[in-house]
């Protein structure tokens, strides 16, 4: 098919001020003021919930009880406890006190009933923030809406004291609990701010996208959102007992004790006294996979694949996608010997037919070829599924992307010429990394990046006028938005490497 030329995107940023701002309304604690920004109503550090410290610590979120008199909104809540990093004030900013979201809105009155996008951040579970706005979203209608969530051991620990503690026998999982009641709070209470609560679309990336694969499973989020868009993200590995250089969810009693020698290495007796650790001595393990959403039977109810095969989900319609290079900013090179050594020891009998598909002879061709496995294995291969699921046992519509756009505006520039992880970011939203510098290309790509993702918040489909078409996904057809230099419609990229990953992956669920 021939690429579809760039065109011009006209009305994508409203230029000019918004006049009579909603600055103050009630929401179901009280009343609540915001400050005016770039024209449109800012509500920063909303509490959706209670602090979750002292006993609350590992506990599901506890709703907000109602405040006296008016809640000024007008300062960011401190960021969940993570990793420290010296350039951005080390701990200073952090807090356990930190369920709260912000809303940013251009409604004039509670009436208006505009769409709302909501975004979860990205981080491994492990970092991250979303404090910030997004005016090019708001400038077109749209109610925006960050959140933050524990992270870490705070966030996803399991321990079988906990499970105790638990009325649904449960462990783990808080932050996708601290999710689902903002999600809950943003549902009763955003017609507050002029958003319609049935016109919620959910979106992340990495981490965060992953999150929103979750939540479209989830039994715990029913009604509350009607669309999805999940970038670079998802959850549909089997379940075991070991992680695996990401090739499975774990089981919340395989969690658990990896909980118990969490305390161990802390030298606690238990939890009563991890619970009077301070929160920097819960932040030093940085391990990315040591703390992740786990199987629990009630956030999480099963392998999401089987979830899906069975109609168990929340059929919403869904723009997803990865990029081409997503892997590298995870990997490193080594020896031809250790690189053939760590996949036999995670593939196991499948090792030779993957090391035929990621051949490498050298270090620097270890490092393209585990780079590629974790795009395939961690990114690619559970979109691909997911889209094909839906597709054939839902009703509602899938977009798929594949961003392969080198930019000098990345986090992470990608030694290959391809597009590196979050590499799509500063092209759906704005961001800018390093110089901020794209070329006259990348600026018109940017444009059109951004009215896809305007419009399916507004409509649950990306197309608009003076765009090029994005048919929705059909598989084995040429429906997939390859993104370089352009747009274009063409087929599922590295067929061969999603192949080997579906066959894998329905090894192991046997």
């Amino acid at each position: 098919m021939k690429k579809i030329l760039l065109l011009t995107v006209l009305g994508i940023i409203c230029l000019g001020s918004v006049k009579g701002q909603l600055l103050k309304t009630t929401v179901a604690q009280g009343e609540i003021e915001g400050i005016e920004e770039n024209g449109f109503a800012l509500y920063k550090g909303i509490p959706y919930a209670e602090a979750p410290i002292g006993d609350f610590r590992w506990k599901a979120p506890v709703s907000k009880c109602p405040w006296k008199g008016v809640y000024k909104a007008d300062q960011w809540g401190k960021r969940p406890p993570q990793p420290s990093n010296p350039t951005q004030g080390g701990t200073d900013d952090m807090s356990e006190d930190c369920l709260y979201l912000c809303v940013q809105t251009p409604a004039k009155t509670k009436n208006d009933k505009l769409p709302v996008f909501v975004m979860i951040h990205g981080g491994a579970f492990l970092t991250g923030s979303y404090i910030g706005t997004q005016d090019s979203f708001v400038r077109n209608g749209i109610v925006y809406v960050s959140v933050e969530y524990r992270l870490g051991a705070l966030g996803f620990m399991a321990h079988p004291e906990l499970a105790k503690e638990s009325p649904q026998g449960i462990t783990g999982n808080y932050g996708l609990l601290d999710q689902i009641m903002a999600l809950q709070w943003i549902h009763d209470n955003i017609a507050a701010f002029g958003g319609d609560p049935e016109k919620v679309t959910i979106a992340g990336e990495s981490a965060g996208g992953i999150s929103v694969s979750i939540l479209c499973a989830s039994p715990l989020t029913k009604g509350l959102f009607r669309a999805a868009i999940c970038e670079s993200g998802s959850s549909f590995w089997p379940v075991a007992d070991q992680r695996g250089d990401n090739t499975a969810m774990s089981t919340m009693q395989a969690a658990e004790q990896m909980g118990v020698n969490f305390q161990n290495s802390l030298k606690a007796k238990n939890l009563k006294a991890l619970r009077k650790l301070p929160f920097d001595k819960l932040t030093t393990a940085t391990q990315m996979e040591l703390f992740w959403p786990v199987v629990d039977g009630y956030v999480i109810t099963d392998d999401q694949y089987k979830l899906y095969e069975q109609g168990k989900y929340n059929d919403v319609d869904v723009l997803m996608g990865t990029n081409s290079d997503e892997g590298s900013m995870f990997c490193r090179p080594v020896s031809v010997v250790d690189y053939e050594k760590r996949i036999r020891k995670s593939y196991g009998e499948w090792a030779d037919k993957l090391l035929k598909l990621y051949p490498a002879t050298n270090e620097q061709e270890t490092y393209f070829a585990q780079s590629d496995i974790f795009r395939d294995g961690s990114f690619a291969w559970g979109t691909y599924a997911w889209a094909n699921l839906q597709t054939a046992n839902g009703k509602s519509r899938v977009y798929m992307y594949y961003f392969d756009q080198n930019s000098e505006n990345t986090m992470l520039s990608s030694s290959r010429g391809g597009a590196s992880h979050v590499a799509e970011m500063p092209f759906a939203y704005g961001y800018t990394f390093g110089n901020g510098k794209m070329t006259d290309t990348e600026k018109h790509i940017q444009q059109i990046m951004t009215k896809y993702w305007i419009n399916f918040t507004k409509t649950g489909d990306p197309n608009g006028d003076n765009l090029p078409y994005w048919t929705s996904y059909q598989k084995d057809k040429p429906t997939v938005m390859i993104i370089k230099e352009g747009f274009h419609l063409g087929p599922v990229q590295n067929q061969p490497q999603m192949d080997f990953f579906e066959a894998f992956f329905k090894s192991k669920r046997k």
